[in-house]
C-alpha cells in the first residue's frame, strides 16, 4: 500500500482508538517499522498527529477535536464507562449531566432508571433521556454552542447555583499528571467549577485518551471528585494521589 493510501487510514485508526503504535501499524500494513515511523513523522509535521514514544496520538493544543470525531473516538470504552457510572447512580435522585460524548453514554445507560430529575446543559443528553418517561428533564439555560449542542456561560452557571444535586457527572478534555481536569472553553469550565460546589457527589467520566492530551483551562482537581470512571489504570503517581485524596477510581475495560 502506498503512502498516500496509508496516511488517511492511519488517521482514521487514531481517531477510532485514540492513538496508533508503530509495531501495530507495521503489522496492519505489512511494511517495516521504519516506513511507519516516516509516515508518523510526516503526519506530525503536517500537524495531523503528535508523536509519542512508540507511536502517535491525535494532536492536543488550544482547540478541541471536532464533536463528531470525539463521538467516534474510543466509542466502546465510552459505552462501558457510561454503563458503570449509571450503575452507581441510584433511582429517585437528582443528577446533573455535563457536556460530552461520555456523559451522553451515561445518559443512554440511564434510560431504565426511575424517578430521576436530570438537569443538563447538553441538548444531546436531553434528547436521549426523552426515551425515559420516568425522568424529569431540566435544561440549564445559557449560550448555545452549536458545535456540540452545549449550553455554556454565566447564565448556565447561575442556573446551576439554584440547585443542590445528589450526583454530578462531569467530563473533561484532558487530565494531567497532577490530577487537574482541563478543558478548552473557559465558558464551559465556569459551569464545571460551579458544579463542583453544588453537588453532594461528583463523578468524572473520562476514557484513557484524556491521559495523553492537554488543554489550557483548569476545571479543578481530582481531589474535588468522589469517583473516576475510566477504561485503563491511572498513571501510578496519580493513582497514589487519588488514594490519598479519597478519590475512588473505577477501571472499566471496554468490551470487545
Amino acid at each position: 500500500m502506498s503512502q498516500s493510501f496509508r496516511h488517511p487510514e492511519i488517521l482514521e485508526i487514531a481517531r477510532a482508538e485514540g492513538k496508533v503504535l508503530v509495531e501495530d501499524l507495521a503489522r496492519r500494513f505489512n511494511v517495516t517499522v521504519q516506513t511507519i515511523r516516516r509516515d508518523l513523522t510526516e503526519l506530525a509535521n503536517a500537524g495531523k498527529l503528535e508523536r509519542v514514544h512508540g507511536g502517535a496520538i491525535l494532536p492536543s493544543g488550544v482547540t478541541n477535536i471536532l464533536y463528531e470525531e470525539r463521538r467516534r473516538l474510543n466509542a466502546p470504552a465510552k459505552i462501558a464507562i457510561g454503563s458503570a457510572c449509571a450503575a452507581a447512580i441510584p433511582e429517585s435522585c437528582s443528577i446533573f449531566l455535563d457536556i460530552g460524548t461520555t456523559t451522553e453514554a451515561v445518559a443512554r445507560a440511564l434510560i431504565d432508571h426511575r424517578n430521576l430529575m436530570v438537569v443538563t446543559n447538553n441538548l444531546n443528553v436531553a434528547r436521549i433521556l426523552l426515551a425515559n418517561p420516568d425522568c424529569e428533564i431540566v435544561l440549564a439555560g445559557g449560550a448555545l454552542r452549536r458545535a456540540d449542542n452545549g449550553l455554556v456561560g454565566h447564565i448556565t452557571a447561575r442556573t446551576i447555583e439554584n440547585f443542590r444535586f445528589d450526583h454530578a457527572i462531569l467530563g473533561c478534555s484532558a487530565l494531567d499528571e497532577e490530577g487537574d481536569m482541563l478543558d478548552f472553553d473557559i465558558q464551559e469550565v465556569l459551569v464545571g467549577q460551579t458544579l463542583l460546589k453544588r453537588s453532594r457527589e461528583v463523578m468524572l467520566v473520562a476514557d484513557a485518551s484524556k491521559f495523553q492530551r492537554s488543554a489550557p483551562v483548569r476545571i479543578g482537581s481530582l481531589r474535588d471528585v468522589d469517583h473516576v470512571f475510566t477504561d485503563a489504570p491511572l498513571p501510578e503517581p496519580l493513582a497514589a494521589r487519588c488514594a490519598e485524596w479519597g478519590t475512588r477510581v473505577h477501571v472499566v475495560p471496554a468490551r470487545s
